[in-house]
């Protein structure tokens, strides 16, 4: 089961939910919300459908030269204004909270999961589809849920109406109970190609996101390669393709909104057609006529009230689609039913399948080359090894261990590792109490001259992926970063590739000496490491 446990503990939806049951779900999470926009947007809309009959009741007036009930019929229609209005800014309120509590919640629920995802995420998905849930489809959910409302409101409203003219004339009341449900359901056909269109939209602008976010991180090496007009014609072709798929969103709703008028306004002239031969029977009256006109005219608002919702509907559910198949991804790794802990203390690591055994607090350089990064993502348990194998942290099995707890124990440090942007104190500040100064970890990360240039020192805020550095100086705060986590196990993969030789040097002995009686890993073929390791693997073979 997939639960949202902030801030709807409520909110729980099956490993696989359909677009239906999702967005039910998100409804019932905020059964009081849904109440008072329904019955807010009744009571908006009865005044308006009212107002036609009390209009018609006051011409009554006016010809029968009563003075009284004119006066009384007055009110009455400047009080239903007075409601209206009142109503309407509840309703307002009450919409876009539904608004903000469906689009709130999609927000919320993927980026939980996505965060539970992990590494798991790039795996199973796109940049693309990620960024379109979050831009675009929770706009689509929200609108969704802000039209009900309305909806509610134009259906009780219809109801009464029908009611009304039922009692007044049959005749009318029949054209209009009947006309207007007609002219709903003959918008219907327009709506399955608007709804496959804005599914192909759907993943067109999917497409593009992808090769735009695709263009941005690589942007660096396009200019070296002098690439950027190749995908400049890359991201023009696939831009028209998104409009040209716009365009036939576009189209459909135009049909549809030339639909929604059309259609109402036939009943509409029918019922006008039809009031006026009563009027000249003697069968109705004069006022009867006004108000039946008025409320002919007001039944399309109903129609295009139904009409919206059908399709912020048909929108929602092609959005909710993709939201409910991002939530039915499962995270690579899972927690074993009966968790182990670890053991206290520097813990040993064992690689069943390449043989390599990591003794306890001490400094262990691996040179293997193109594997070595297979066998660092195993020890950290990114990926889980084959059947028949195992690694062993500190004589634990590795899948026995709860995930968040392996985590905070053994850390794997990538030399391409991303940052985000934000506050460099921050980011450099581990999550976990950690024994090692964010100043120390610099310090043996050489890593304090990037700082001292920069005008807040480690107060300075860093943009996305750390642009503003170079790429060896990214490579030595990434390094220092990990040194800050203090971890019991540090697993390094080539932490100093992007430095010069003095640099390393200096590095490798201060990361020496700060992770004294800590077990750390480098996997690296430089030199400069061996030299102040404990113990070195070539192959299987451990040199002391």
């Amino acid at each position: 089961m997939l639960s949202a446990t902030y801030p709807f503990p409520d909110l729980r939806l099956p490993a696989r939910p359909s677009a239906g049951r999702y967005l039910l779900a998100v409804l019932r999470s905020r059964p009081w919300l849904v109440l008072t926009a329904a019955v807010t947007g009744a009571c908006w809309s009865l005044p308006t459908a009212l107002l036609p009959l009390v209009i018609g009741r006051g011409v009554d007036a006016i010809a029968a030269n009563d003075t009284g009930a004119l006066w009384r019929w007055a009110l009455a229609a400047g009080g239903l204004g007075l409601l209206q209005a009142g109503f309407g800014t509840w309703l307002h309120f009450t919409s876009y909270g539904l608004w903000l509590h469906g689009a709130g919640t999609t927000q919320r629920m993927v980026t939980n999961h996505t965060t539970r995802l992990g590494a798991r995420l790039r795996e199973a998905t796109t940049t693309g589809n990620v960024v379109a849930v979050t831009s675009s489809d929770i706009n689509w959910i929200g609108n969704t849920f802000e039209v009900i409302g309305r909806t509610v409101g134009s259906i009780v409203a219809f109801v009464v109406i029908g009611v009304a003219m039922l009692g007044t004339s049959p005749l009318l009341g029949v054209v209009a109970l009947v006309g207007v449900p007609l002219a709903v359901l003959g918008i219907g056909p327009l709506l399955a190609p608007l709804q496959k269109r804005k599914g192909v939209q759907r993943e067109n602008l999917s497409e593009v996101n992808a090769l735009g976010a695709d263009i941005v991180s690589g942007l660096r090496i396009l200019r070296g390669v002098g690439g950027e007009r190749r995908f400049l014609r890359r991201f023009r072709a696939a831009s028209q393709v998104v409009r040209r798929s716009g365009v036939e969103v576009g189209r459909s709703e135009a049909w549809l909104a030339a639909a929604e008028i059309l259609l109402p306004g036939l009943v509409t002239v029918a019922i006008t057609w039809l009031g006026a031969r009563l009027a000249l029977d003697g069968t109705i009256g004069v006022g009867e006529l006004v108000a039946f006109y008025g409320v002919s005219a007001f039944l399309v608002v109903p129609v295009s009230t139904a009409t919206e919702a059908v399709g912020a509907l048909s929108s929602g559910t092609v959005a909710a689609r993709k939201v409910c198949g991002l939530l039915s991804l499962q995270p690579g790794l899972t927690d074993p039913a009966q968790p182990r802990p670890l053991p206290d203390g520097p813990l040993e690591v064992l690689d069943t399948r390449s043989g390599i055994r990591v003794a306890p607090g001490r400094l262990t350089v691996v040179d293997l080359g193109g594997e070595a990064e297979a066998i660092a993502e195993r020890m950290a348990r990114f990926a889980d090894p084959d059947e028949g194998e195992q690694v062993l942290v500190g004589g634990v099995p590795a899948d026995q261990v709860a995930v968040a707890e392996l985590r905070s124990r053994v850390v794997y440090a990538h030399n391409q590792d991303l940052w985000f942007s934000g506050v460099l104190r921050d980011q450099l500040t581990p999550a976990r109490p950690s024994e090692v100064d964010v100043f120390a970890a610099l310090h043996a990360a050489d890593a304090e001259d990037i700082t001292e240039a920069m005008p807040n020192g480690v107060d300075e805020l860093i943009g996305e992926r750390g642009r503003e550095v170079s790429g060896g100086q990214r490579q030595r705060l990434s390094l220092a970063r990990a040194l800050a986590t203090d971890a019991d196990v540090l697993l390094l993969d080539e932490p100093t590739s992007a430095v010069d030789a003095h640099t390393e040097a200096r590095i490798t002995g201060r990361v020496a000496q700060l992770r004294r009686g800590r077990t750390t890993v480098v996997f690296s073929q430089s030199p400069l490491w061996r030299n102040v390791a404990d113990e070195i693997v070539h192959g299987k073979a451990v040199t002391v």
